[in-house]
This record gives structure tokens, sequence and C-alpha cells, in this order.
């Protein structure tokens, strides 16, 4: 019994499968922590992430090449947030509702967009995939050679990323200018920083980040894209920016997490426990809320979610 449960949550196939699932999730929320650095609540991740994912895959299909389908990918990821980004800085709606607007969109538009392109048919021609990348002389080293270092692209850039946005928020005037409008846009005004840059900026890279990270379902895990695919990932991906406190690592660390989570529920399947599958599908979103209820008293940017008009006292 013992070491069936050693076996269950300690082993090689379990920590690759934890940091494949964790990159998109990453990627996501990345974005979405810029966003909410800056004031910005984008829970709009969710349909950034499907707009990413089918352009990805009918990009990657019409031209036959997997890394033309991720730029397509950011593309469509960025156009979408441009959109929000319009709604929520420059008319100032409700960022809350608008996000749940984009989601209803994207969950349409990409149902829309497939059936036109590719037909009613049942089956779907597969997309080319993203090839997995194994480092020289690392790849091939005991244990940690094929668990760390033979994976896709992405994911090593993902977890560079993380580092990179941490350089850029505490060491760069242009993190602190983010950090700045986030908490108080209107001091941030009064010493030369334009507060709605900054907000566009962000959102619009929040875009290209889940774009990417919805490519990463498609044309990474999968070679083909299905109806609402993202499957709440992109609501998880929100989740690890309140649970890792709004911090780069914090995030990182959440959604490693939450990809343990639903690699964890993928190996008691495969080891045929016999619980019902659907409770077993639950398990990420049940670690989800479950992290969410251990937050405790962390404090978002004081001026997340307050529209801003500039030069108004």
């Amino acid at each position: 019994m013992f070491e069936t449960l050693r076996q269950l949550l300690w082993s090689n196939d379990l920590i690759y499968a934890t940091l494949r699932l964790a990159t998109p999730l990453l990627f996501a929320a990345l974005g979405g922590l810029m966003c909410e650095r800056a004031g910005v609540i984008n829970i709009g991740l969710e349909g950034l992430m499907l707009g990413g994912a089918l352009a990805g895959y009918l990009v990657a299909l019409k031209t036959g090449n997997p890394w033309l389908g991720l730029l397509a990918a950011a593309v469509a990821g960025l156009l979408a947030a441009a959109l929000f980004a319009v709604v929520v800085i420059t008319f100032r709606a409700n960022q809350i509702v608008a996000a749940v607007g984009l989601n209803i969109l994207m969950l349409g538009l990409t149902g829309v967009a497939l059936r036109a392109a590719i037909g009613l048919s049942q089956g779907q021609t597969p997309a080319p995939t993203i090839p997995i990348w194994k480092i020289p002389g690392l790849g091939d080293l005991p244990f940690v050679g094929p668990v760390l270092f033979a994976h896709l692209p992405l994911v090593y850039i993902v977890f560079v990323l993380v580092a990179l946005v941490a350089f850029v928020f505490y060491r760069t005037t242009w993190g602190l200018a983010v950090r700045a409008v986030g908490e108080h846009p209107r001091a941030a005004e009064t010493v030369g920083i334009n507060v709605i840059r900054v907000r566009y900026l962000t959102v619009l890279w929040s875009g290209i980040l889940a774009g990417v990270g919805g490519a990463m379902l498609s044309i990474g895990y999968l070679n083909t894209f299905q109806e609402g695919m993202t499957a709440g990932r992109g609501f998880i991906a929100f989740s690890a920016i309140i649970f890792g406190r709004w911090t780069p690592l914090g995030t990182m660390l959440a959604s490693l997490l939450f990809g343990f989570a639903d690699a964890l529920q993928l190996r008691i399947q495969a080891f045929g426990v016999n619980i019902p599958y659907q409770f077993l599908v639950m398990l990420p979103y049940v670690v989800t809320l479950l992290a969410l209820f251990g937050v405790g008293r962390s404090k978002a940017p004081a001026a997340s979610g307050v529209p801003y008009v500039p030069g108004e006292e």
C-alpha cells in the first residue's frame, strides 16, 4: 500500500507532467499579473487563452508550421486584449463585467470560427505540434535529464520569463512605473508617468502571453482544437495570481501547485484507482478553491479595478 502511494505521488512522470501542465497556466498568470500590478483586473484570461488555442491550431494546420501557429496565437491574444483594453481603459467600463463578456464572446466566436474553417465534420485533421527540445548534454543526465531537460521549448521559456518579470518589476524604472500605477495612479501621473499608456501595454502583454498559453494546449499538448478546451484554466491562472500574492515567484509556485493537481488526477486515473473519473477531474478546481481559502489577508494593488481619468482630481 505504501509503495503504491509512493509511486502515485512521486515519480519522474508526475514531475514531468506537472511542469507541462503548469506551463500554460503560468503563461496566462504572468500576463494577468502584469495587468493586476497596473490596476486592471483581467479575468478574461480564459477567453484570451481560448482565442490563442484556436488561432494556433488553424494556422499550424493551414501552413504546416507550428511556429507560425504560435505566432498567430500571440497575435490573436493581442487583438482580443486590445478590445478589452479599449472597453475598460478608454471607455472605463466595469472590468469584471467586461472580462466576463470577453470570455463569453471568445467561447462563441471560436466555435463559429472553427466551423467556418473546417466545416461540420466529426473528425478534425491533426495539426503539426511544437516539437520537444532535448537540451544537449543535460537531457542525458540520469533522473533529472528526462524530467527537466526534455520539454517543449515553451516550458523553458516560461520559467525564464518568471525571472525576467521579477527583474522588470523590482529592478527597472518601467517596473516601478507599473507598480506605482497599480497602487496610486494619481501620484504616478504627477511624476510624469502616463497611466493610460502603462495600463494599455500591460493588458496587451497579457493577451500575448495568454494566447501563447492557449496555443500550448492545442499545438503543444495535442494536435487539435476542441470547443471550450481551456476548461477553466484561465480562471485557475487568475487564481494563481491571488494565491501567489501578486508576485512573480508566488504566481509560479501557485501555477506549479495547480499543475501538480492536474497531473495527479491523470496519474490516479492511469493507476486504475476505483474512483469515478468525474471526481478526479474535479481535483484541480478543488485545489484551486482550497488554495484561495488559504490566501489570508493578502492585499491586491490598491487601485486594482478602479478606472482612471487623466487629469481629474
